[in-house]
């Protein structure tokens, strides 16, 4: 076992991923959550396989695969329900492993459980945030608050940020960054128990980024015939030119008297989307945004992973699976050099490739062939290869596919 001591401040995907792939080297650190205790939140996720690889590497495959779907089919279509694209997913694609839809919280959850599980006894430590780093010439002294308002103070040879978009580590690294990006998207989301669609594996998105629908199923269903099914509505209503809401707003329940008009817009073979929105008990309305790439992560012993370093919008499956990524990659120099060299050889590794993918979401990433079918052909067409050569689409998938890492 190393002598090296890492502390982790976060303790969601990346931050655990973290830590049981510094374990897995022979490393010690100790995870430091702001949340007082550990509840499996959210709706559903994609994790790709690139990442899905690293985490079965971890021993994790198995337990993932209990709670997942493996993707099968990813498909666009126009409001109309007009197909434009689909492709092969996951081990479908030729991949060595799935792709997973997952509920996120469930994701959590497998995470949290395998670190209880596999790391020493006082690891995993809830119930601290932090508020003060200071910097030593051969270690790090973190402070964190606890719910008392007690002040705990740990010491280790680095301390890396996973603590997500509202990242108290990269406030105190960078205080004037600009803050929080609104895109001028309002996102819905809810979940709902609901009758296989094709089969139970395929992914849905479609319309374009003025209405979006995002349709895939993350679980096993309450029968055979049924599965847990995320679904999301992305509306666009302004230009990403004002503030975005307060983060008290964040999470709040939706209004179905909002969301219907927009609901109505799709028509989707097979589907009823306004009877699948009306079915689910309750949905959740998020702004969609992001944060611009920082010009550094790494001062010193001190460096940021996942959210708090490059926040992205959630197009293209890559927030979760980014996040394993970095941890992978922090893991690796942490075992190969010494701390201050390790984090500047991470970031140099790890930057690049997460700002293009920020910048690439903010187009569409991915999504781009739905923006281009809709503004060619808005109210639908005969002959999709009368609007957009077959080429053109496979490109602007392959593109963003070689750029996130998970070509084939």
């Amino acid at each position: 076992m190393s002598r090296m001591r890492v502390l982790i401040a976060g303790g969601g995907v990346g931050g655990l991923a973290l830590a049981m792939a510094l374990r897995a080297r022979g490393i010690g650190c100790t995870v430091f959550e702001a949340a007082r205790e550990v509840r499996e939140l959210g709706v559903g996720i994609n994790i790709l396989p690139h990442a899905i690889a690293e985490l079965a590497k971890l021993g994790l495959l198995d337990e993932l695969d209990a709670v997942a779907i493996r993707t099968r089919t990813l498909t666009y279509m126009n409001r109309l329900g007009q197909e434009i694209w689909t492709e092969p997913r996951g081990m479908h694609a030729g991949h060595p492993v799935p792709q997973f839809s997952i509920h996120r919280g469930r994701l959590h959850g497998v995470l949290w459980r395998a670190a209880q599980a596999r790391l020493p006894r006082g690891t995993l430590r809830p119930g601290h945030r932090l508020v003060a780093v200071r910097q030593h010439s051969n270690s790090v002294t973190a402070s964190f608050e606890t719910p008392s308002g007690e002040i705990i103070r740990a010491r280790g040879d680095v301390l890396i940020g996973c603590d997500g978009i509202h990242s108290a580590l990269r406030s105190l690294l960078h205080p004037e960054d600009g803050g929080i990006r609104w895109s001028g998207i309002r996102m819905w989301r809810g979940a709902v128990d609901w009758p296989a669609w094709r089969g139970g594996e395929a992914m849905l998105v479609a319309g374009d980024m003025a209405e979006k629908l995002i349709f895939y199923p993350i679980a096993a269903g309450a029968s055979p015939d049924t599965r847990l099914t995320n679904w999301v509505i992305c509306v666009r209503d302004g230009d990403g030119s004002t503030p975005p809401p307060g983060r008290q707003d964040w999470s709040r329940r939706g209004s179905l008297e909002a969301l219907l008009p927009h609901v109505r817009r799709f028509a989707i073979p097979g589907l009823d989307v306004e009877a699948l929105v009306r079915a689910t008990p309750e949905n959740w309305e998020y702004p969609m945004a992001d944060r611009d790439p920082l010009p550094w992560w790494t001062q010193g012993r001190v460096t940021l992973m996942g959210d708090a370093a490059h926040p992205m919008y959630p197009v293209g499956s890559n927030g979760a699976s980014q996040a394993v990524l970095d941890a992978i990659s922090l893991a690796d120099h942490l075992s190969h050099a010494p701390a201050p060299a390790a984090l500047a050889a991470y970031e140099a590794q790890r930057r690049p490739a997460t700002t293009a993918l920020v910048h690439s979401n903010r187009l569409g990433g991915p999504e781009r062939v739905l923006d281009a079918v809709g503004a060619r052909a808005p109210d639908g067409f005969a002959r999709l290869e009368d609007v957009i050569a077959q080429e053109e689409l496979a490109a602007i998938g392959g593109q963003y596919a070689a750029m996130a890492g998970f070509a084939r």
